[in-house]
């Protein structure tokens, strides 16, 4: 299956990176809410790019839905960069959420000292749960919760019962997502409304990867005792399991696709990982390889443009 680039950035997502940009200078600690099951694609690289010495804490949400093993590896990896702490959650234990202002206190040390308010801001890509974070630490209902992605449109300041002041981001991607399979990542979580690929192909990538990650699950769960060779042949037993069958002994294609993506999605097959960061060390070399190759034929294209005018004057 070839992997296509996605390119998904709305109008409001373009004015809440121009906004950020200009709100940050004025801000103490960011507070990033990434996907736990997919911590490296669901973290947004223009962050990264305007972040510079501002602390921040990567907040890996939905834990209950991720690998724990998996997890561990990803709070200690995340940790290595220079002044960021990061913290697994799951919005449905209000005690957890609320270790994310401790946290900032603890960073902070010199604000508190100086009795000084901390400004925090806490952003992260549609999708992750960063309203229901809000809400709880808010303790009241302050931002709009929803399961379709990009549901917050507009930045507001909220000021916690901890003492923080709090500038709440929309929720935004970056404008094309050069890594292919963070791509369909973020479509196999949800991240990404389920239009923006094939529907199709995000279930057969998800079939791709869990014959290989989670194969003893994927047997107990749709109760075949076969080992798939190819994605196809897991979507196929799956079919059989849950009469997703034809006439002439095909398979519903689409049927299959909503019920592998769906358990997948609500953690009917146990909590899952989508990316670990071995795999992603090696990614990162092949997105930077790809976008020297682009930067050059930008080069390339600007010098035969100069080239052409200059012979035509």
């Amino acid at each position: 299956m070839s992997k296509a680039n996605i390119q998904w950035f709305p109008g409001h997502m373009h004015k809440a990176h121009k906004q950020i940009k200009e709100v940050l200078p004025q801000v103490d600690i960011i507070i990033e809410v990434v996907d736990a099951r997919i911590p490296y694609s669901s973290e947004n690289p223009l962050i990264e790019a305007i972040r510079e010495k501002t602390p921040c804490i990567k907040v890996l949400n939905k834990s209950d839905l991720a690998d724990p093993a998996i997890t561990a590896k990803w709070i200690e990896y995340l940790e290595q960069e220079q002044g960021i702490k990061a913290i697994a959650i799951t919005t449905s234990k209000t005690e957890q959420v609320h270790q994310i202002t401790k946290l900032c206190e603890k960073m902070l040390p010199n604000r508190l000292s100086q009795d000084k308010q901390i400004r925090a801001m806490i952003m992260g890509i549609p999708n992750v749960g960063k309203s229901t974070i809000i809400n709880i630490l808010a303790d009241r209902i302050i931002a709009k919760t929803g399961n379709e992605p990009a549901v917050t449109k507009n930045q507001q300041r909220i000021r916690l019962p901890s003492g923080i002041m709090l500038s709440d981001t929309p929720g935004f991607l970056w404008p094309k997502i050069e890594n292919a399979n963070s791509g369909y990542r973020l479509a196999v979580t949800g991240a990404i409304k389920d239009t923006a690929i094939e529907y199709e192909d995000i279930a057969y990538y998800a079939a791709d990867y869990l014959i290989t990650h989670y194969l003893p699950r994927l047997q107990q769960r749709y109760e075949f005792d076969e080992t798939p060779q190819s994605d196809h042949e897991l979507m196929e037993l799956i079919a059989k399991r849950r009469g997703a069958l034809r006439a002439g002994g095909h398979f519903d294609i689409y049927k299959v696709s909503t019920i592998l993506l769906n358990e997948l999605r609500s953690g009917a097959l146990g909590p899952i990982s989508m990316e670990i960061p071995e795999m992603v060390a090696v990614e990162k070399l092949e997105v930077e390889r790809i976008m020297a190759e682009k930067a050059q034929k930008k080069i390339e294209v600007k010098e035969a443009r100069r080239r052409r005018y200059k012979k035509n004057r």
